[in-house]
Formats: C-alpha cells, structure tokens, sequence
C-alpha cells in the first residue's frame, strides 16, 4: 500500500488467516475478489505469511463480507483475524493470536510429512514389486498395486482434489488443479489397465501400470510442502523472537508489598520492581535505584545502557545486574516492544512492487500449462514411437507436474520475510515491501541536522572569563542562577558545572527572573556574599546596562564557528563567556564516509545559520556545497522535491515533528527512532537506536534483500523455461530422453525449497558496519 493509503481516516484494517493457498495464482484470485467487495480499498495477500490484509470502509462491508469474499474465490478463512478502526498498522494482540495458530500449523507439518512419508513408502514398495523378480506376471502385480495405490491417491492425493474442485467451482484453476489432473491420469491409466488388461493387449500392448508414479509423486509434493513450512517458519522466526522478549509477568509494588502480577494487568504510572536478570515489563522511567541494561534485541546495541534516577527503559530489554524500581509510562500495545512488532509483521505481510511480475505471469501460467500439456498429450499420441500411449501419458503427467508456480510465489515474500525481520533484529524497522524496494534505489541521502547527526542538546565546550574574574567563579556563578531555569542551554550549564564537580545547591538564589528568549538573573549568595548575576544573550546584558566590550574578543571566533553563547555578568560587570555546541554524533562522521563509500551523495539540511550548519557538515565530511541551511521548517519538504525533480533517489533522515513532511516527500523516509512518534509514523524506515550509521546499513540491507529476490525470481522462470520443454519431451529425439513423473515431483519440491532457502541466507547479512563493531571493540577494551 502506499503512504497515502494508510493515512485514510475511515479505514479499518482487517488481518485475514488464508487456508488452501499453494501458489502466486491463488493469491492473485483472492486479491481480486476481495477487491470487487464493495467498501474495500485496497487488499493484499501474502502467500509466505498466508495472511490477507484488507483496508475497508466499515460502513460499507464487514468482516463476514470479506471472509465470504475469500470462500467465494474457493479459500478457506482459519479462526481468528483482527480489526484495528484507524490505526495503519495491526495490534500485538494479532500477532499474538497468530502466533498462538503455530500449533495448529505445526500439527498440519506433522501431517503433511506422515503423508509423504507412507505416500513414498508405498510408492517404493510398488515400484519394487513391478520390477523385482518375484514370480508374478504383470496382471497379478498390477492387482496387487491396485489397493494401496488406490488409498494413497485418496488420503494423500484428498487435500488436491479437494483444492482443485474448490477453484473448478469458480472455473478457475491452481497449483492443486496440476497435481489432481497429473496424478489421476496417471493412476486412472494404471487402473484402466489393471481392470481390463485385455484393452491393452488388443492394442499390442502390455498391460503396464503406472500405480508407482502417481504414488510417488503425491509422496514428493507433499513432502516439497513439508519442506516449505518448516522453511517459511525459520523466515518468519524474526516475530517470534520478538514476541518472546515481552515477560508475562511484572513484580508491582503497593503500599510497600511486591506482588507478581500479569504484565496485561499493568497500568500506567505503576510501579514495578525490576531485579537482576529480569526483562522490563513495560515503557517507563527509573524511579529509584540504578544498573545497566542490556537493549541490544530492540536497539542492535550491543553494549548494556547504564540507567538512573530519571532514565527512560524499554519493555522487553533486559536488566544485567542491579535493582531498580521504575514507574510505568506505556503499557500493552504502546510500548515501544508492541510498535516494532507492528511493523515488523506489516512489513512481512507486504507486497514489493517486483513481485507484480511474478503474479502476472502465474495468474495465466496454470491455464496456459494445461493446454500445453494436453497439447503434448496429443502430439505424442499421433506422432510419437510405440507404444505411444504411455510415452504421451509420461510427457503428459510430467509437464503438469514440474509446471507448478509456486516458486514464483515463494520468491518475493520469502525474502522480504527475511530481510524485514533480520533488520529488526538490528533495530531496524521497514515499513514494508515498496520501502525496501525503493531504499535499494536510493543515491542521495539528506541528513537533518538536530537530533540526526548532532545530540540534539547543547553543551558547554568552554569558559572563558573576562579580565578580573576566575573562570571556575564565571561557572559556579552561572550554573547556580540557571537552577531555576529549563531552557536547554541552562540545563547545560548545571550539566558543566556538575560534571566539573560544582556543588550548584550550595549557592542559593532569590530574586530570580526570566525572560523568555533573551536569559535569566537572580541574586546568588555565594561565601556569605550577595552576588547579582546575569546570564544570556549579548544584547540582553546590553539591556541591563552592563558593558559588554570585554567578551568581544572571545565572542567572534565563537559565533564565526557557529556556536552558541551565553554571556555572564557579575554584580553589573562582564564576567565570562559560556560557548555552547550541540555536539556531532560520535557515530555521525563514520555514517557519512559509509555512505560516501556506497556510492550515495550525503547532504545536510538545517533551519540553522549557514555558518552553524557548515561547521557540523565539514566536522562531518559533508562537502559546504550539498548544505541546505536557514531552510524553514514547511521548506524543508521542498528542498526535498527539489532534489528528486533533478532526478535523485532521495531518503531524508530526521527524527523531528518539523522532519514529518519532508520524511513523507523523500522517496524514503528514514526516521531516527529515538525521535517523536510521528516522524516515526511517517517514515519508510526508522531506527530504533538513533545510530546514524544504521542509514547505511539499512540501504546496504535493502540492496542485498532485493539481491536474494531477484535470483529467486530468475530461478523460478529459468526453472519453468527449462524444465517444462524437457518435460515435453523435446529432448528425446536427439538423446531419447523423456522426464519422469516422479523426478519431476522431486525437481518441483526443489525449486521451492531452493528458493526459500536462499533467501534465509538473508539471516546471515551484515546489519552493523565493521568500522562500527571494531570502534565497539575498542571501547570495550578501554573500559
């Protein structure tokens, strides 16, 4: 879906359990019968997920609608499916219940390779009895085969023929519809044969069965669809993880007694006692005490997060090795835990646009198969050698089965599936399958610059104190008046003095005032003296009459290098000056030579002064030509387009509510996920840990999972193109070689399996930067 079709008010999204699909055919008839419900606007389906996510106005159509929509076009709905009334993205409550069908899916594993197995048992008996010399005549074997080839074709070959009559009814055909024609063919030739043997014989013939083939094939198939399962359950094992991380339980305190209560029990502003060894229960913040925690799942850091009074935790991370009571803030699905998993299920559920291809071809590709292979039927019947009737049944049989297209359907869902959840292992989220398409396109990246590649909060990066002061007193003075203020750059002052040891509660202040935009002043008594000072910007200590010339000299080189100042005044005389910075990202430098050494052009984008903005571009490696600055924020969408109108595959990366537009403009956006929530929910992509360098692994993600999908795609048009000539049988007359049945039931099951297991080798890529994992090294060594 696009981003303007999730944004639509009136919507609900409906999350659907399919049953009964096999391959890109099916999923083609469902989309386009849920389609023509009226009420719905938009509907796609997954086969790797076999889920069905339809958007749908509730006015006009309801869920019984819908499920009658999917058995119109000859699928079954399984219990379960959740709407979600305005909201884009499905509930961790759905993905729990889906999670909980993995037992009902299990067992159908256990089925379908019990099947197989006695299908090829039976099948390698009867091929045994047909060749071995046991005594008997080839009537004799052939009613001896009759009874258990009969039984395999029932219990194993039911679920195909049950398939096929359900799309028949709709005179549509599928997968199932190949096998159910293949097999029975095969097996109503032998039982022809078996029963009236002297039809055979009348023809110069011998009464030869083919009980062993059809057996076979039913026990390959089945077997290639046990193989599949378990393969799609290792690709979508990234929800599972995910979903295990929450605990089920939470230690509450109330009036002083702690007692185990059910985490869905918990309700903002609780407090909850977390011991060593526990995972967080829910969002919150530290109340008391102190540790570290380890974030890595959510984050991909890999080094444990120290936390105080004050810091913020995440439900599902994991505490090392204190205690600490924290109070909930977010709680169920709003914790930042349910949201990841939100997007990873959508982004598995998603469709690429390169799959359009894969699901035109298959939506003609059984029709088009069962005219070729009855073709072949006929063409070796008047024209092959004798005796011609098996030949043609063996070319017949052979082409219906190794023509199945469910490598086609595999091929793009298996890889998004893999691609998705292994960047969500490394905190990196894709919203879907167009997103992860687009990013691989992507050779221009445009960093904002607050909170993206700076810290977002300024600092002190020095003091200086004017003739006649001590610059420790310009500190002390300074950082005691600002006690009383929250604007950022006070808070860096406490923050400078503190870290200098200052004790900023020692010196108390009155007669505090502010005034917004300009700075504060206040009486500090300091060594039992009365001390007025005053701390602000130039023109505010102009304002009180105090003579500024003495800052001038440290004043201009500051401004020249785009930081920040605070000026200081003691007892109505400059003291000092406070220079600020919102300082770089120690990441952000390694980001920009990552992308450099991508191929992408890295550019930056600012409301600041161009001066401020060049600083951090060259501290950076961001060349001043691709600096965007003094750009406000409504333009900031425009400098966007602009860049996409000179031809550029552009992704923004911002982490601000300013940043929202031009996330949702840039042909990706990229939000740092330590931001607000909705630059999240604009953009394509969003890192949870705030690392910039993670833009770079993100888009390297991208390019290798659209890598995987399209070798999957090339095999299983190559495979089709290939085999099905051979299963023809165009290679006898030169080499007397003819397909058998059998074999091409096992080159079937391969080619699917083949597909899906090459895109789990997705779960082996690169999500951290070596650069990245040496410098994570390194830290750890020094500490």
């Amino acid at each position: 879906m696009t981003k303007a079709a999730t944004d639509h008010p009136a919507a609900v999204e409906l999350a659907l359990p399919i049953e009964g699909m096999t391959c890109a055919s099916c999923v083609n008839r469902i989309e386009r019968f849920l389609k023509k419900t009226p009420g719905v606007e938009d509907a796609f389906v997954n086969l790797a997920t076999e889920i069905a996510t339809i958007r749908y106005l509730p006015e006009e159509a309801g869920r019984s609608e819908l499920v009658a929509a999917v058995e119109a076009a000859g699928y079954d709905v399984r219990p379960g499916g959740s709407a979600d009334a305005g909201a884009a993205e499905l509930t961790a409550d759905v993905l729990r219940a889906a999670d909980a069908e993995s037992g009902q899916r299990a067992e159908e594993a256990r089925d379908l390779l019990t099947r197989a197995l006695v299908a090829i048992g039976i099948g390698v008996g009867i091929m045994a009895l047909m060749f071995l010399p046991v005594g008997l005549g080839m009537e004799d074997r052939n009613r001896l085969a009759l009874i258990p080839a009969t039984f395999i074709q029932a219990w194993a070959g039911g679920r195909f023929y049950r398939a096929a009559w359900r799309a028949a009814r709709h005179l549509a055909t599928s997968m199932d519809t190949l096998i159910a024609v293949g097999t029975s063919a095969a097996w109503g030739y032998s039982v022809a044969v078996t029963l009236w043997p002297e039809l055979a014989m009348a023809a110069g013939r011998e009464p030869a069965a083919y009980f062993d083939s059809s057996t076979i094939i039913l026990g390959f198939v089945l077997l290639g669809r046990w193989l599949e399962a378990r393969a799609r359950s290792q690709a979508g094992g990234a929800i599972r993880r995910l979903l295990a991380l929450e605990p089920p339980v939470a230690r509450r305190l109330d009036g002083g007694a702690e007692t185990d209560v059910p985490v869905a029990a918990v309700a903002p502003g609780d407090l909850l006692r977390v011991r060593p060894g526990d995972r967080v229960p829910v969002d919150g913040l530290v109340a008391s005490g102190e540790s570290a925690v380890d974030q890595s799942m959510l984050t991909g850091e890999s080094m444990p997060v120290d936390v105080v009074e004050g810091s913020q935790v995440i439900g599902g991370t994991l505490n090392t090795n204190g205690t600490f009571v924290m109070r909930a803030t977010r709680v169920g699905r709003d914790t930042a835990l349910a949201r990841i998993i939100e997007l990873v299920q959508r982004a598995q559920g998603s469709k690429a646009p390169i799959q359009r291809l894969a699901d035109r071809v298959s939506e003609i590709f059984v029709p088009v198969v069962l005219v070729g292979a009855a073709l072949t039927f006929v063409a070796w019947l008047a024209f092959g050698p004798e005796p011609r009737l098996p030949f043609a049944l063996t070319a017949f049989v052979s082409v219906l089965i190794i023509a199945c297209p469910c490598a086609m359907g595999l091929a793009t869902p298996t890889g998004i599936m893999v691609g998705t959840g292994r960047g969500a292992e490394a905190g990196i989220l894709i919203r879907g399958g167009e997103a992860l398409e687009a990013a691989h396109r992507v050779n221009t990246v445009v960093f904002d610059k607050t909170g993206t590649l700076t810290a977002g909060t300024p600092v002190v990066t020095e003091v200086t104190a004017a003739a006649g002061f001590d610059a420790s007193l310009v500190l002390r003075l300074a950082a005691a008046v600002e006690t009383g203020s929250e604007h950022p750059a006070g808070e860096a002052i406490v923050a400078r003095a503190r870290a200098e040891g200052i004790d900023v509660a020692a010196d108390p202040v009155t007669e505090f005032r502010a005034v917004a935009g300009r700075g504060v002043e206040g009486t500090v008594l300091h060594d039992g003296r009365p001390r007025r000072v005053a701390v602000g910007t130039v023109a505010y200590l102009d304002g009180l009459g105090v003579a500024t010339e003495p800052l001038r000299d440290a004043l201009t080189p500051a401004l020249a290098a785009g930081s920040g100042v605070a000026a200081v005044a003691i007892d109505g005389y400059a003291a000092g000056l406070l220079t600020l910075r919102d300082t770089v990202k120690p990441s952000a430098a390694g980001a920009v030579r990552e992308l450099a050494a991508a191929g992408i052009d890295v550019w930056l984008l600012s409301g600041d002064a161009r001066a401020v903005a060049e600083s951090i571009a060259r501290e950076v490696g961001i060349p001043a030509d691709r600096v965007l600055a003094d750009v406000l924020p409504d333009g900031k969408a425009a400098k966007i387009q602009a860049l996409r109108d000179d031809g550029r595959i552009v992704a923004m990366v911002g982490d601000g509510v300013n940043d929202a537009p031009a996330l949702a403009s840039a042909d990706v956006g990229i939000a740092i996920g330590t931001g607000a929530d909705v630059a999240i929910e604009a953009a394509d992509v969003t890192l949870v840990g705030g690392d910039p360098r993670d833009v770079a692994t993100a888009i390297e993600l991208s390019r290798s999972t659209m890598r995987v999908v399209r070798q999957n795609l090339a095999w299983a048009f190559a495979y089709n193109v290939i085999l099905i000539p051979v299963a023809m049988g165009v290679l006898f007359p030169a080499f007397g070689l003819l397909l058998n049945p059998a074999l091409a039931a096992g080159a079937m099951a391969l080619s699917s399996v083949s597909v899906v297991l090459n895109s789990l080798r997705l779960r082996a890529a690169r999500v951290r930067p070596p650069v990245e994992r040496e410098s994570r090294r390194a830290a750890a060594a020094v500490s």
